[in-house]
């Protein structure tokens, strides 16, 4: 479905939609590092409890917000004339990035509720490697949206 109404705002739809991304992604990024400092926390003590208010905050305050701006505006593309061409195979490589680093963020809100129950069981390790999912899956999106490779 095309809007024509929103062509005039195109410039200002991809503005906002990039400043939440990055809003989006510092959560992304900093979240598993919380987890794998949580990790070493006794269960229960205060710098644990401390713990669990920063990625609360991190979470439901920034991140999740931001992803839906993000997500608003991404959809408001989608819809702009012009925006993008729709027989280029880029877009379905991007819109699967987006989908996994959706997934992601999902991951990392069930992790946030096992450490929030004291129940992690996951080693620091984990996390560490984790952290790295959101910088490839950006690395991947980034590059479809601005190079837009040609697939044929």
């Amino acid at each position: 479905m095309v809007i024509y109404a929103l062509g005039p705002y195109l410039q200002w739809e991809k503005a906002f939609h990039l400043m939440a991304v990055i809003a989006w992604m510092a959560g992304l990024f900093y979240l598993p590092r919380l987890y794998v400092y949580h990790c070493q926390a006794e269960p229960g003590s205060a710098q644990s409890e401390g713990f669990k208010v920063m990625e609360r905050r991190l979470l439901k305050q920034i991140t999740t917000p931001a992803m839906l701006v993000a997500l608003l505006f991404g959809s408001l593309l989608v819809m702009t004339p012009g925006a993008i061409d729709w027989s280029a195979g880029w877009w379905h490589v991007k819109l699967a990035g987006v989908v996994l680093m959706l997934g992601f963020h999902g991951a990392c809100a069930a992790w946030r509720k096992d450490f929030l129950a004291d129940r992690n069981r996951r080693p620091q390790r984990f996390y560490r490697m984790a952290n790295e999912v959101p910088t490839v899956l950006m690395v991947v999106i980034v590059i479809m949206a601005i190079v837009q490779p040609s697939f044929g």
